[in-house]
C-alpha cells in the first residue's frame, strides 16, 4: 500500500501545480487580454458556422472548403484580435500610481499641456486632412487631462477602483460590440452574401440613412436587449479576472516586455497579413467565410480606391488605346484626331435628327428574373411584362456593377466601371463628358430627379456638375407625400414630382431629357397600403418590386393624357440587380437586367433585342434613337449600329473587373491577376479555361483606357 502511495501523491501534486499555474495566469496583469482574444475566436467561430448554414447548398461542401474556411478564418480572426487588444495593452501596461508621485506629476501635467497646445494652437497636425478627427482627438486628450487632475487628489485605493471601473466599462462595451457585429454580419450576409466590403464603408458615411434603414428593417430593441443579456452573462463570467489584473503585482519591466511583444505582433500583422490570402477556393462563398468581417472592413476602408495602374495588369498605354480605338470604329463614326490617346469620334446618321423628349427611369434593384419575360415565375412585374410586346425589349443586357452609383456611372458617362470607388463618388469628377452634355448641346432641358435626398452617394455634386439639374424630395410639398422611409418618398410620390416637372418642361417649349431614379425597391421594402396584393407589413422584396411596377404603371397611364406624351420615349432600365452573389466571383446572372424602350406613338415596330448589351451602351443607343450627330467620348456604342460580333459587356465588383465577349468572361483582379471563364448564362456558374491572349488584351485595354482618361482629365466635356 505504501509503495503505491508515492505515484498517487505525484499525480495530486501535478494537478495542484497545473491549477496553480492556471490560477496565476488568470491573476496576472495581462490575463484579460488573452481572454479577449479567446472571446474573439469563439464569437467568430460561431458566426462562421451560422453564415455557413445560412449559405446552405450554394457552398461547395468539400473537406478542403470546410477546413480551409475555418482554418484560414481562424488566422484572420487572430489577426483582427491583435488590433482590438492594442488599447487594452496600452491601458494595462501604463497603469501605475507612480505618475501621481510628487516627482513625476509635473512632467505629466507639462506633457498634457504641451500636447493640447499642439492640437489647439498650431498646425503641426494639419486640420485639412480631417478637421473633425483633429477636434475629436484634442477633445479626448483634454478629457484625459481632466481625469488625471481629478485622480491627482485621490488616494491609491480610489485610483485602483477607478481603473477597475474603467476596465469593466471598456470590456463590457467591447463584448457588446463584438456580439452586435456578429448579428450585423448575419444581416449583411443575408443582403449581399459577402463579408463586410466597400459597401459597408460607403454606408458608414451616410449614417442617418443607414441607421434609419436598420431601424425600419429590423426589430432593433429586441435584438439589442438579447445582446445586452448575453453581454452581461459573459461579463459576469470574466469580471473576477479583470479585477484581479488591476491589483496584480507587476514590475514596469515585465509589463513592458509583454506589451512590446504584443504591439510588435500587431505591427507585423499590419505589414505582413494580406486580405487576399483568404482566396483559397474556386467557391466564392468559401473564400468569404475564410475572412473576418471586421478585418475586411478595415481593409476596405483603407483601400476604397484602387489605382488601376498599380493593382491590375496593364499594357503599354499606346497599345491599349490602339486596341480600343480599333474596336470603336463603326460604320457611322470617325475619329476626330489621329492622336492615339484620344477616343473622340464624330457620330453621324443619315436620317434627320429627331427632337423627341426622353424620360429615363432607372429602377432600383430590378433583377432580370423578376420579369416573366426573362424567366421570372412570381408575376411581380405584371405591368412591365405587359409592355414587352409594345416596346423595344432588351433581353441580354448586363449591369456594370452591384450598387446604384455603378448604374448611374454607366447611364451618365458610358464608361466601364472603375476599379475601387465609382466615379460618381470620387473627387475631381466634375465637367465630364456625359449623356447630359450631349442633350444640353442640342438645346434640351436636362434633369436628374431623385426620390431621396440627393446628397446621398454624392449624387447632387456629381450630376449638378455634369450638365444635369438636380431635383430631389425637397421639391415635394408635405401633402404630396403619401409615404416615406429613410431612403426617400414612395415611388408614386416621386412620379408625382416627375410628372409636374415634365409638365413645366413642356411649357417652356424646349425638349427635355429627364432621368428618374426610384427608391422603393430597397430594404426595408415598405410602401403605402392598399396599392398591391402584397402587404407592406411583410417587408419582402417581392412586394417592393410589385409596388414599383404599380407606380410605373400609374405614372405612364397619367402621362398618356399629357400633351408631351406622344413626343416622348420612355426608357425603363434597372440600375443593378437585387443581388449578385454566387459560387463564382462574378456570376453573370447577378448582373442580368431588363430594359424597355416604350413610345407607342414613335416606335412603330416593337421588337426583342437578343444581342449582348452593356449598360454603358445605353447612352449612345438612346442618342442613336434620335439620330443625333455629335462628338462622342463614350466607350459604349449604339447597339443598333454595332457590327455583328462586336457586342460586349462589363460587369464588376469593387475589385473584380469583368469583360464579356463571344460567350467568354475575362476577370481582372488585384494584384495583376487575370482569369478566363466560360460562363453559363442560365445558372451563373462558370468553368475556368485557358486565357486567350487577344481577349485578355481587349479586356485590359478597355479598363485601362477608361482609367487613363479619367486620371489624365481627358474625359472632360471640352
Amino acid at each position: 500500500m505504501a509503495e503505491n502511495s508515492e505515484p498517487s501523491r505525484t499525480k495530486v501534486a501535478e494537478k495542484i501545480e497545473h491549477r496553480s499555474t492556471f490560477k496565476n495566469f488568470l491573476s496576472c496583469r495581462f490575463s484579460p487580454i488573452f481572454l479577449l482574444i479567446a472571446l474573439v475566436l469563439a464569437i467568430s467561430f460561431l458566426t462562421r458556422i451560422a453564415l455557413l448554414l445560412k449559405t446552405g447548398k450554394s457552398f461547395d461542401w468539400t473537406v478542403k472548403n470546410i477546413t480551409g474556411s475555418f482554418a484560414i478564418g481562424t488566422f484572420f480572426d487572430l489577426a483582427m484580435s491583435t488590433y482590438l487588444i492594442v488599447p487594452f495593452v496600452l491601458q494595462l501596461w501604463l497603469m501605475s500610481d507612480r505618475i501621481y508621485d510628487r516627482k513625476w506629476k509635473w512632467f505629466a501635467i507639462g506633457g498634457y499641456i504641451l500636447v493640447i497646445g499642439i492640437f489647439l494652437f498650431t498646425n503641426l497636425v494639419p486640420a485639412d486632412f480631417n478637421a473633425d478627427l483633429k477636434k475629436g482627438v484634442a477633445a479626448y486628450i483634454v478629457l484625459r487631462f481632466l481625469i488625471f487632475i481629478f485622480l491627482l487628489f485621490k488616494d491609491s485605493s480610489f485610483r485602483k477602483k477607478w481603473r477597475t471601473g474603467v476596465l469593466y466599462f471598456d470590456f463590457f462595451l467591447v463584448i457588446f460590440l463584438l456580439l452586435f457585429n456578429a448579428i450585423s454580419e448575419w444581416f449583411f450576409w443575408d443582403e449581399f452574401s459577402v463579408r463586410y466590403n466597400f459597401i459597408a464603408v460607403d454606408y458608414l458615411v451616410y449614417t442617418n440613412e443607414v441607421l434609419g434603414n436598420i431601424k425600419e428593417s429590423y426589430p432593433i430593441p429586441a435584438i439589442v436587449a438579447v445582446i445586452l443579456i448575453v453581454t452581461t452573462a459573459i461579463f459576469l463570467l470574466i469580471r473576477p479576472v479583470i479585477k484581479k489584473s488591476v491589483y496584480a503585482p507587476s514590475t514596469f519591466f515585465s509589463r513592458t516586455v509583454i506589451a512590446v511583444v504584443l504591439i510588435l505582433i500587431t505591427l507585423l500583422n499590419y505589414v505582413g497579413v494580406k486580405e487576399e490570402w483568404r482566396n483559397f477556393s474556386k467557391n466564392e462563398y468559401a473564400n468569404e467565410l475564410a475572412g473576418n468581417g471586421i478585418f475586411q472592413f478595415g481593409n476596405a476602408f483603407w483601400h476604397n480606391e484602387l489605382d488601376f495602374f498599380k493593382f491590375y495588369k496593364t499594357l503599354p498605354d499606346e497599345e491599349a488605346f490602339k486596341i480600343v480605338r480599333q474596336d470603336l470604329l463603326n460604320k457611322n463614326s470617325t475619329f476626330t484626331t489621329n492622336d492615339v490617346f484620344n477616343i473622340e469620334r464624330q457620330i453621324t446618321y443619315e436620317q434627320p435628327e429627331l427632337k423627341h423628349n426622353v424620360v429615363l427611369i432607372s429602377v432600383e434593384s430590378l433583377s432580370g428574373d423578376f420579369m416573366k419575360a426573362l424567366g421570372g415565375e412570381k408575376n411581380i412585374t405584371p405591368y412591365l411584362d405587359s409592355l414587352v410586346s409594345k416596346s423595344i425589349f432588351f433581353k441580354s443586357l448586363y449591369a456594370s456593377g452591384t450598387r446604384t452609383v455603378r448604374g448611374l456611372e454607366s447611364l451618365s458617362l458610358g464608361l466601364p466601371p472603375s476599379s475601387g470607388q465609382s466615379i460618381v463618388k470620387r473627387p475631381n469628377n466634375e465637367n465630364l463628358f456625359s449623356l447630359g452634355t450631349v442633350f444640353k448641346s442640342k438645346g434640351y432641358i436636362t434633369q436628374y430627379i431623385y426620390g431621396g435626398y440627393s446628397y446621398f452617394d454624392n449624387m447632387k455634386q456629381f450630376f449638378s456638375n455634369n450638365d444635369y439639374d438636380v431635383i430631389d424630395r425637397d421639391a415635394l410639398k408635405p401633402e404630396e407625400v403619401h409615404y416615406q422611409n429613410i431612403w426617400g418618398v414612395a415611388d408614386e410620390d416621386l412620379f408625382t414630382l416627375a410628372g409636374r416637372t415634365l409638365d413645366r418642361n413642356h411649357a417652356t417649349g424646349k425638349p427635355f431629357f429627364s432621368q428618374i431614379m426610384t427608391v422603393s425597391n430597397h430594404r426595408p421594402f415598405t410602401y403605402p397600403e392598399g396599392r398591391i396584393d402584397i402587404s407592406p407589413d411583410n417587408h419582402v422584396r417581392e412586394g417592393a418590386v410589385k409596388y414599383t411596377d404599380y407606380a410605373i404603371n400609374r405614372f405612364l397611364k397619367e402621362s398618356l393624357a399629357k400633351p408631351w406624351f406622344n413626343n416622348t420615349i420612355f426608357v425603363i432600365v434597372a440600375d443593378h440587380c437585387a443581388g449578385s452573389a454566387g459560387s463564382v466571383e462574378l456570376p453573370v446572372t447577378g448582373y442580368h437586367i431588363p430594359m424597355l424602350m416604350y413610345a407607342p406613338a414613335i416606335i412603330k415596330q416593337p421588337m426583342v433585342v437578343d444581342r449582348l448589351v452593356a449598360q454603358i451602351d445605353i447612352p449612345p443607343t438612346i442618342l442613336g434613337m434620335l439620330n443625333f450627330s455629335y462628338k462622342s467620348k463614350f466607350l459604349g456604342q449604339d447597339i443598333f449600329n454595332l457590327r455583328e460580333g462586336k457586342e460586349k459587356a462589363f460587369i464588376s465588383t469593387y475589385q473584380g473587373l469583368g469583360f464579356i465577349e463571344n460567350e467568354r468572361l475575362v476577370i481582372q483582379s488585384p494584384v495583376r491577376k487575370i482569369k478566363q471563364f466560360k460562363p453559363n448564362f442560365a445558372t451563373g456558374s462558370a468553368t475556368e479555361e485557358r486565357v486567350t491572349d487577344s481577349l485578355a488584351k481587349k479586356a485590359i485595354a478597355y479598363y485601362q483606357v477608361s482609367s487613363w482618361l479619367f486620371k489624365n482629365k481627358r474625359y472632360n466635356r471640352n
